[in-house]
């Protein structure tokens, strides 16, 4: 059974910083291309950031140069490190895994509350 487990969220000033946490088990972590992704009420979710299996990283423009994604495989974790938030980074952060070998393997965590609010 497939789970991705997210973690860190939370309350926390303009200008704060908060580090998310994924725990994934049930899949060869290594072979998978790990992603952040988040939904504010009202909108539909976005890609915030993904880390490949070779550890290639791209991001929002939004978030571009204040948030950092990260892997440890021997963990099975993935982190997102969140620097400078905005009151627009609210939103619940899910954690993804995805992996396109013959088929598509795309499994998702439920989500971490994010609020950026004085």
């Amino acid at each position: 059974q497939v789970q991705l487990v997210e973690s860190g969220g939370g309350l926390v000033q303009p200008g704060g910083s908060l580090r998310l946490s994924c725990a994934a088990s049930g899949i060869n972590f290594s072979f998978f291309t790990m992603g952040w992704y988040r939904q504010a009420p009202g909108k539909q979710r976005e890609l915030v950031a993904t880390i490949t299996d070779a550890s290639i990283t791209n991001y929002a423009d939004s978030v571009k140069g204040r948030f950092t994604i990260s892997r440890d495989n021997a963990k099975k974790m993935v982190y997102l490190q969140m620097n400078s938030l905005k009151p627009e980074d609210t939103a619940v952060y899910h954690c993804n895994a995805l992996r396109i070998a013959g088929r598509r393997f795309d499994f998702w965590g439920q989500g971490t509350q994010v609020t950026v609010s004085s």
